[in-house]
């Protein structure tokens, strides 16, 4: 199983750890869409970042 992830809100003017979390997932500009593995590091970091993704279940 995986998981679906969009980038719906700007980096700009978050924290340096937060733009890092959405880098490391492949996101980097508002629309950005990513497929990751649904596993217990990637679900750590859609958590840290949250408020900034639009995740679904694929």
């Amino acid at each position: 199983m995986s998981k679906k992830i969009k980038l719906v809100k700007s980096l700009i003017g978050r924290k340096d750890s937060h733009i890092a979390t959405a880098n490391s997932l492949g996101l980097r500009k508002i629309g950005d869409t990513t497929v990751q593995p649904d596993n217990a590091a990637t679900n750590g970091k859609i958590k840290t970042i949250s408020y900034l993704l639009e995740v679904t279940d694929e």
